[in-house]
């Protein structure tokens, strides 16, 4: 069942929502509890974040709505050239892994970007509790080590330079339980909570990163780091059954969940059932729609052909709804609207603030490179580059590319409702939109939408379906010509979310919040 608080956070592991539990019973609001418990989160869950992450954070401030776009740009080295001449010219994007993975990382200066503008604490206060668990060390739980051990057995990721000694210091993931100590990251805490970022940027440990990557053949330098800011930014929006959802602009591909919606505004999806063989084919088919766009045309703002007002034009929505067949599976192309891509989190204060978070590596531990001595773990984002200099998303100096993190919120007639997100490569936008109908259309509380099982897009006319959805759905969906791959790894595969939806005056009705049972964390209340 959801909780009910005045002051809530919810993350997918306990000792991040207690960091961020902490800050409030200090005094502190909704934006230092977020950032106590994103710090904590690079300690307790490294397979799927790190100090070398990148982050977006939807904000109410108790008036209105702010986005923050900290995703990293490609270093100044970086151009197609630059990665044929070392990978061959069949090259299409850059590696995988490794230090040519490596786009500037935008986490910590997130952190710093949200605490100066809206935080309450000082910001040293805010990594005290990940520097405490980083030091003492914590027992590690479920999930998170299903996870560290499927990324153990990825030689790509091992021989990785400071990886193994950093995260296989027995030669090894930790076994469930087990206890797992970080201490090299406690002193790049300390360093980034006395500097307020900037030994990260411009100080000690940007020294550190520029020694390493050019240790490794790497191209990330100081003076890349020290040009790098975060970017706040106007969150895109559509309405949807009489609320208003926001997603942060591209790079990232939160507009594909406001395509897909706006698609599903055209069917009655209330009449038909909520986990009804039709509802669901629709959703599919939406999903499908908003990804052939999204993926064609979604990039740096700067290089891209469309806005995104073109994009979400209704008349444009409106035709894509009706290529849509409800009797059949199909496999969509690009449309042309042109007229004429990791841990989530979220936080609610009495005053009425309320933080949608989300920060990742991306790919579990990201490219797999750890700054050892200062345990960082660096995101591989430049992996979402295309080598096409004439693609929307081909790779450039100072570019930020396609993203997969993506924070939510919902709004209804101006007011603030939900803070949410669910995790999980392309799961995300998709995850977005089975949540959101369930809620929007069906009436469901946020715990009960998170827990329902979900399906997965994945290209043509593949999806994935959870274990635990009824055979009758699966029997129906295969019907209508989806080819239904059934996967049980929930936690890889499905997504996890986190909600928090106000009830009415924060300080007295306060808000119900959900943690998604398929990650280990929880919503706390204080």
């Amino acid at each position: 069942m959801p909780v009910f608080g005045n002051n809530v956070v919810s993350t997918s592991h306990p000792l991040a929502a207690q960091a961020g539990l902490k800050m409030l019973w200090k005094g502190g609001n909704a934006v230092d509890a977020a950032v106590a418990a994103a710090a904590a989160m690079t300690i307790v869950e490294p397979c799927s974040n790190g100090l070398g992450s990148d982050a977006f954070c939807i904000l109410w401030d108790g008036g209105q709505l702010h986005g923050l776009n900290a995703s990293g740009c490609a270093p100044r080295a970086w151009t197609a050239d630059y990665f044929r001449a070392k990978y061959g010219a069949d090259a299409r994007t850059p590696p995988m892994r490794g230090w040519d993975s490596v786009t500037i990382p935008g986490a910590v200066a997130s952190w710093v970007a949200l605490s100066e503008r809206f935080g309450r604490l000082p910001f040293a206060d805010l990594l005290e509790p990940a520097i405490e668990v980083a030091e003492r060390g914590y027992l590690v739980s479920t999930n998170v080590q299903h996870k560290w051990t499927a990324a153990a057995n990825l030689p790509q990721l091992a021989r990785q330079p400071g990886f193994a000694e950093t995260f296989l210091p027995k030669g090894r993931a930790p076994h469930v339980g087990e206890h797992f100590r970080l201490a090299a990251a406690a002193r790049a805490l300390r360093l980034i909570a006395e500097t307020k970022g900037r030994a990260f940027y411009e100080g000690e440990i940007a020294q550190a990163l520029d020694a390493h990557a050019r240790a490794h053949g790497g191209a990330l330098t100081v003076s890349d780091l020290a040009g790098y800011s975060a970017q706040w930014v106007e969150p895109v929006a559509k309405d949807y059954r009489g609320s208003t959802v926001h997603e942060i602009p591209p790079n990232g591909q939160g507009i594909a969940a406001l395509i897909a919606l706006g698609i599903l505004s055209h069917f009655d999806l209330a009449g038909l059932g909520a986990d009804s063989v039709a509802a669901q084919h629709l959703q599919i088919e939406a999903m499908k729609l908003a990804f052939a766009d999204v993926y064609r045309y979604v990039a740096d703002p700067a290089a891209m052909e469309l806005s995104p007002a073109d994009m979400l034009d209704d008349g444009y929505l409106a035709t894509r709804a009706r290529l849509i067949d409800p009797a059949r599976a199909t496999p969509f192309a690009p449309g042309n609207p042109v007229k004429g891509g990791t841990i989530y989190l979220t936080a609610a204060d009495a005053s009425g603030m309320m933080v949608s978070f989300i920060q990742s590596n991306y790919m579990g531990f990201g490219s797999g490179v750890v700054l050892p001595d200062y345990g960082i773990s660096l995101q591989n984002r430049g992996f979402g580059f295309s080598l096409d200099a004439q693609a929307p998303n081909g790779v450039a100096p100072g570019k930020r590319p396609f993203h997969t993190i993506i924070p939510g919120f919902l709004t209804r007639d101006g007011a603030p409702v939900m803070s949410f997100g669910v995790m999980g490569g392309n799961m995300q936008p998709q995850g977005h939109v089975q949540t959101l109908v369930r809620m929007l259309d069906f009436g469901q509380n946020p715990q009960a939408a998170c827990d329902a099982p979900r399906w997965r897009f994945e290209q043509g006319l593949t999806i994935n379906v959870e274990a635990g959805a009824d055979p009758s759905l699966v029997d129906g969906l295969s019907a209508l010509g989806h080819d239904v791959a059934p996967l049980t790894d929930s936690y890889m595969d499905f997504g996890a979310g986190q909600f928090i939806w106000r009830m009415g005056d924060p300080s007295l009705e306060g808000y119900a919040a959900a943690s998604d049972p398929r990650r280990d964390g929880q919503a706390v209340v204080g």
